[in-house]
């Protein structure tokens, strides 16, 4: 019945369906990587985001700067810098190649979250005698994690893909295995039609996940009041 669906010199459905389950062995490191990068990415970003609004000129340069940075230069140029330059091994480097690149991207989403908290909340905080630090972790960050979780799903998608780039320096996740299937049967269409398909897939999985959480929070209501404990 695949062979129906095949289109010759294009797309070999057989090959296809075969070559799944090698494909997917590569499943659990891309997901390592996703998960791994995104956490650490996450707390530098919001690291990035405090230093960025502080009232201290060089945190607020050395951030800028940095963010500036590593949102102008390629992916894979930081991939190989860390993976040659530094001499880690092929996994670890990936991690922190990830983590440098969207801890940049995450901050600016923190930092429009931040920005779009009413500044009376902050007076009001400080009214009843709460110290900075208080403020922050119970109100702001907890607001503005809320506020960012629609762009922060969508960085998430990206480092999902993207982590397809540590094929570059033999890290076997799921595009590198694409890569071993296509060379040994020399049908590269085929397996990277397969690949995407798979991607694809996967990231509808994410995104569910995403609408779920944000469902699950009420985001899309707004709150009249926030409760102070």
């Amino acid at each position: 019945m695949l062979k129906y669906l095949s289109i010759p010199g294009f797309f070999n459905a057989p090959l296809a369906w075969s070559s799944i389950p090698q494909i997917l062995s590569g499943l659990p490191m891309t997901i390592f990587l996703t998960v791994m990068a995104f956490g650490l990415a996450t707390i530098w970003g919001m690291l990035l985001t405090l230093a960025q609004l502080s009232h201290v000129r060089v945190l607020h340069g050395l951030a800028r700067a940095y963010i500036s940075f590593m949102r102008g230069v390629p992916m894979l140029v930081v991939l190989f810098i860390v993976y040659f330059g530094f001499g880690l091994t092929a996994v670890p480097a990936a991690i922190i190649s990830f983590t440098l690149g969207a801890a940049a991207f995450v901050s600016e989403v923190f930092r429009s979250a931040f920005l779009g908290i009413d500044h009376g909340q902050y007076e009001a905080a400080y009214s009843i005698g709460l110290p900075y630090r208080k403020v922050m972790r119970f109100i702001i960050i907890p607001q503005a994690f809320r506020i960012s979780i629609p762009a922060l799903g969508n960085i998430l998608l990206d480092m999902f893909k993207g982590t397809s780039l540590a094929a570059m320096i033999t890290v076997t996740d799921m595009f590198m295995q694409a890569k071993i299937v296509a060379g040994a049967n020399q049908d590269y269409m085929t397996i990277y039609i397969t690949i995407a398909i798979l991607y694809w897939l996967c990231c509808v999985v994410i995104t569910t996940g995403q609408n779920q959480l944000e469902r699950w929070l009420d985001f899309d209501r707004p709150k009249a009041h926030l409760k102070l404990l």
